[in-house]
């Protein structure tokens, strides 16, 4: 909740010219706090934020690959520090900021797994390279600290592009063209599948109805039900109340939001270990979406539903919505 306040702020009062950032990269991870150094693979996808020519504030998520008795990933909100090495062409970028991991761990005693969560640390260099068009490459290193736990450094490499520069206030044409910049309601169906954060990873269909209201220019609030499909650990759904921060391009026709709210739910497999099958849950939430036309509209959203009884899923899926 603190990370999505935080990039609302930050959204607001991020000064007009300044471009956004979208990246994908692909790399290795080393562990380390372990019976023995492990290697993996490691991905991660950032969204950056320039506040100024010197200084941008990115979330991110990080997967950290499979070692054995550990399945991590988590997102970062990091401030960097920028500096161009060439004018318009190369930087080196130095970021910071909380991690909050999401780690799948085996009980090597009884052949268990559980979900650990906690807040670590993670910095980061970054070198980009700047094209003449809106493509970026990055070559990238992380290091985590999770106090303790798993530690971690990671090498990555990968691709970007540049989002919409934000530029004067717009015209009451652009604005009656593009719509108003508070979006009013939408309603979205979707189907997709959910995951169960175990080391066997069963997988269902899963269904979803989503109302979405917009607050303000870079804030929404979202209520929905939730179906996460019958699988032999989960047998789940409710109702989750998020809040969004948000941001359109293009004009609005795209747009990329980040949200974290509470799932109230029925667990029809928990009720023997719970006392009890209702259950309340931490859910976070990365979407996008496409304007088709002013009502209907693609999204796609990544759901993490975080329990207290080591029942965490995934929850992908993709709908169509619809704007009144």
């Amino acid at each position: 909740m603190r990370s999505a306040l935080l990039l609302i702020i930050l959204l607001i009062t991020a000064p007009p010219a300044i471009a956004d950032e979208l990246f994908g990269m692909g790399g290795v991870m080393r562990s380390r706090n372990l019976d023995a150094d492990e290697s993996s693979y490691s991905w991660q996808l950032e969204y950056r934020q320039h506040l100024s020519e010197h200084f941008a504030v990115s979330l991110s998520y990080l997967n950290e690959g499979h070692v054995p008795a550990h399945h991590r990933d988590g997102n970062a909100l990091q401030l960097w520090a920028t500096r161009e090495l060439i004018a318009k062409r190369l930087s080196l970028s130095g970021g910071i900021g909380p991690y909050y991991y999401f780690d799948t761990t085996l009980s090597a005693a009884t052949g268990s797994y559980t979900n650990d969560h906690g807040l670590g640390g993670i910095a980061s260099l970054a070198l980009i390279m700047e094209t003449e068009t809106p493509w970026l490459f990055q070559l990238r290193t992380n290091w985590v600290n999770t106090f303790g736990r798993m530690d971690t450094v990671s090498a990555l490499a990968g691709i970007g592009y540049r989002l919409d520069v934000s530029g004067p206030p717009k015209s009451n044409g652009d604005q009656a063209e593009s719509g108003s910049d508070v979006a009013e309601n939408e309603i979205t169906l979707f189907v997709g599948r959910t995951i169960t954060n175990s080391f066997e990873s069963e997988h269902s269909t899963s269904l979803c109805l989503e109302y979405r209201r917009g607050l303000l220019k870079y804030l929404d609030w979202t209520a929905s039900w939730i179906y996460e499909g019958d699988t032999p650990l989960v047998r789940r759904d409710g109702v989750a109340s998020q809040l969004w921060a948000v941001k359109g391009f293009n004009r609005d026709r795209i747009a990329l939001g980040f949200g974290v709210g509470t799932y109230f739910s029925i667990d029809r497999q928990a009720g023997s270990r719970l006392n009890g099958d209702r259950l309340v849950s931490m859910i976070a939430t990365l979407t996008g979406s496409y304007r088709l036309d002013p009502n209907w509209s693609l999204r796609t959203s990544w759901n993490r539903i975080v329990t207290n009884y080591d029942r965490d899923t995934d929850v992908i899926m993709g709908g169509v919505g619809y704007r009144f």
